[in-house]
Order: structure tokens, then sequence, then C-alpha cells
């Protein structure tokens, strides 16, 4: 049904990372009742990038890095974290979890397009179909009556500057994946995120640490964040891309609204409207179309059976 030599652990690394993000919502909310934007990023990014560079060293990982893909991991570095996670948490700070969930759904719509113009990566119209079904649920679970979205506009603008940031990420860890592994781009692109942020932290939230009160919630959350949202997402993002290439694997994004409205509604008692429930099924049909291979299918239909 899949890819013709696409593994099925391929499609649980995918799930897997926009599992980690749907949680990453909600604990980023939590954490923004004690901490500013930059504050959290920067603590997720200090905390992630040492256990992962501990991890390929006592390991023996670690990859030297070529001179000329420098520029590619700054570069790719200043979209995510620095742009994408600026963009996110403000949003978030001035929206909701899930209208946040929702906004980065934008980036499978738009990534076929930025994949075919840079990378020349193809993707059939059963697919682009699968796209805007998925994304169409997405609406369908945060509208209700009325089909209107309240939320401030520098909360969908913060958003937005994510969503562009994350078209251009997922375009350059499609790059890099061909020559390094997902740990080395994961770790090297948490260290120089932490340089990027390390400015605005210093002027912008380094007083203000002095009236928080670090307790088990925001510890836990923060703890959270980087291990889980900042450090195996990426990893196992960057293996689906490896495999399915970037359109295909950033139409999982359409499931991270799916997952944060689930763990909303158990975790901070968020009401489950027959919206989302409809929604979430357009979902998942979008995603299941989208990764199906048409071509595939009809071969198989019309391989005569054996005798």
């Amino acid at each position: 049904m899949f890819g013709r030599e696409t593994k099925p652990s391929v499609y649980f690394y995918a799930f897997f990372a926009m599992l980690f993000w749907g949680f990453s919502f909600v604990w980023t909310k939590v954490v923004l009742d004690y901490l500013n934007p930059v504050s959290v990023i920067f603590f997720r990014l200090v905390v992630s990038s040492l256990l992962l560079f501990l991890f390929i060293t006592i390991m023996r990982r670690r990859e030297p890095i070529r001179r000329s893909d420098i520029k590619w991991f700054l570069l790719s570095a200043f979209f995510e974290p620095f742009l994408y996670f600026t963009g996110e948490n403000y949003g978030v700070m001035l929206s909701t979890a899930t209208i946040s969930a929702v906004m980065i759904a934008l980036i499978p719509v738009l990534t076929p397009v930025v994949a075919f113009v840079v990378l020349r990566e193809k993707i059939g119209p059963w697919n682009i179909a699968g796209i805007f079904i998925s994304f169409l649920g997405v609406l369908v679970m945060v509208t209700g009556n009325g089909m209107r979205l309240e939320v401030e506009p520098m909360g969908l603008l913060f958003l937005g500057m994510a969503v562009i940031a994350g078209l251009f990420s997922s375009v350059l860890m499609g790059r890099l994946a061909k020559t390094y592994s997902s740990l080395t781009i994961i770790t090297y692109q948490n260290i120089i995120g932490i340089f990027y942020f390390l400015p605005l932290f210093i002027f912008l939230d380094k007083d203000n640490l002095n009236e928080v009160t670090f307790n088990f919630e925001l510890v836990s959350s923060l703890i959270m964040l980087a291990v889980f949202a900042s450090s195996f997402a990426f990893i196992f993002y960057v293996n689906a891309i490896r495999k399915i290439g970037v359109s295909r694997t950033n139409i999982f994004t359409n499931l991270i609204p799916v997952i944060t409205a689930i763990v909303s509604f158990f975790w901070i008692g968020e009401t489950f409207t027959t919206e989302k429930i409809a929604g979430i099924a357009l979902v998942i049909s979008g995603v299941f179309m989208a990764q199906v291979n048409m071509r595939r299918i009809r071969d198989l239909w019309r391989k005569p059976p054996k005798s």
C-alpha cells in the first residue's frame, strides 16, 4: 500500500515525531505560565544539546562536519530552532495550544511547492488531494458555528513566521540528511540555536529569572520539551525525511492538532466537540491518502493471480 521499498518503521518514526510535537503545545502552554518564550526555548535547547552531545560522544557517533556544509547548518539552525521556536512560542502565548497546532498544519500544505522548487521532489495528485482533505479536517476541528477563529492578529503573525521557517528548515534538513545522521543534524542545530538565542536571553529574560519559582510542574514540562520535543521528535522526523521525502513526511504534521486536542481534553479539560471528532476523521483520512502509492495499488490490482 505504501512505497515499494518503504518499511513500516518509517511511518512509526513520522507518527511518534508528531505525537511528541502534539504534546509539546500543551507542555509549552504550561511553562509559559512561569517563563517568557525566550527563556523557554533557551533552557529547552540547553538541556537537549547536553543530552544529545553526551550521547553521540559516549556512543562514538560524532561525525565531522565538512567545511562546505557549515553554512547549511548555520542557515538551517537559523530557521529552526531560532525563527521557528520564536514564532511558535510567542504564537502559543498569544493564542491557544490548539490554534497554534492548526497554524503549524499549514506546513504540509505548502511544503510540496517548496520541495518541488528547491529539491525537484515530486508528489502525485492523489497525495495532493490528501494534503488538502487533511488540512480541511484541521479547520473543522477548531472552528465551530460560523467558521470563525478567535485569536490575536499578532499571535497569527508569529505563527505564520513559524510556518515559513518550518518550510525552509524542512528543505534544508532534507539536504543535510543525505550526508549526515539524524543525531548529528539535530545535535548541531540545537547547539547553534543556543548561540542564536543567547543574546536575546541575556538582554530580555535573564533578570526576570529571579522572580521564577522552579517547581515540579515547570521543571518536568521543560524536561519533557527538551527530551521528547527537541530531541527524539526531530531525530525521528529527519529519519522519516531521509526515507520518504520532505513532502510526505510533513503531511503527518496535520496529526499534531488531533493529538493536541486529545491531550488538551484529558490534561486541561478542553471540550471535545462534534466538530473536533469530524475533523479528526478527515485528518486521518487525508494523511492516509497522502501516503498511498496509487501506482503500486493499480499494479497489484492488475497483477494476475498466481495459478
